[in-house]
């Protein structure tokens, strides 16, 4: 395949994915690593990749990535690390679902629940979960972030305060290698530490992309987490953090996809 052909398609498997590396790449196109090598540099120049180790990644930015593009992103693994999730949480209990294409996942997983309270500042999982009876499901409003159906700001931090839940699923844009939940918009952020707060159990959802982003936000620390939900092993400085504040973190193997 010829370059200028490759590039379009190199870019469009990080975006499905978060992360292209160039063994896959090889093995893809059936050229050799130099190949691939030079294209991801030139990819690089342009600004539409950024260059890591073995591979590349988005660029990274002080603006999310489309939620379209999101949503796509790793979904084989975002149903995995869903099942998982709401595999923990009982029937008859109250969870809060943050904006996320990761918690919507969890959202169509808990469908067969019964018996839940489920919160949440976003408006696409009200829709999953719309029409199912044996779920109540209460909507915060906010102010409304059309790019992806999210609610924040004040009045949706004021609405989590009247709550107590026994669950709260947050999804994250990125995940600094100390340890830190990091996100691009300010207002969801004081959003989520509301939540944080009010929950008595806190689960993060986060596929392996995470890991190679940035964000300039700061949620709260792998500490202040529960239990963490993941597809891969978190690097080494996120396992430490973890493991000294008793957060468990659990690698979802991948599910036959039939």
């Amino acid at each position: 395949m010829v370059q200028t052909l490759r590039k379009p398609e190199i870019i469009d498997i990080a975006r499905r994915e978060g992360k292209v590396t160039v063994e896959r790449l090889v093995s893809y196109f059936g050229v050799t690593p130099q190949t691939i090598r030079r294209d991801l540099t030139e990819l690089a120049d342009a600004g539409q990749l950024e260059r890591v180790h073995g591979g590349a990644v988005l660029p990274s930015n002080t603006v999310n990535i489309a939620y379209n593009e999101r949503r796509d992103l790793n979904q084989a693994a975002k149903v995995d690390i869903a099942r998982a999730c709401a595999a923990e949480i009982p029937n008859d209990s109250s969870v809060f679902l943050n904006i996320g294409t990761t918690t919507e996942a969890v959202a169509r997983e808990l469908i067969r629940h019964e018996g839940l309270l489920v919160v949440t500042n976003n408006l696409n999982i009200a829709t999953i979960l719309s029409g199912h009876d044996a779920i109540s499901v209460v909507v915060t409003g906010g102010n409304l972030r059309h790019t992806d159906g999210g609610l924040v700001g004040d009045l949706a931090a004021h609405t989590i305060r009247q709550f107590r839940f026994d669950y709260a699923v947050i999804g994250c844009s990125a995940l600094h290698a100390g340890g830190d939940i990091l996100d691009f918009d300010i207002q969801e952020v004081s959003v989520s530490q509301t939540i944080i707060a009010q929950s008595d159990h806190v689960f993060l959802a986060a596929d392996a992309s995470k890991f190679d982003r940035k964000a300039p936000a700061r949620i709260a620390s792998l500490a202040e987490v529960d239990v963490f939900y993941t597809d891969k092993p978190p690097p080494p400085a996120c396992a430490t953090v973890c493991a000294a504040a008793d957060t468990a973190v659990i690698v979802t193997p991948p599910q036959s996809r039939l």
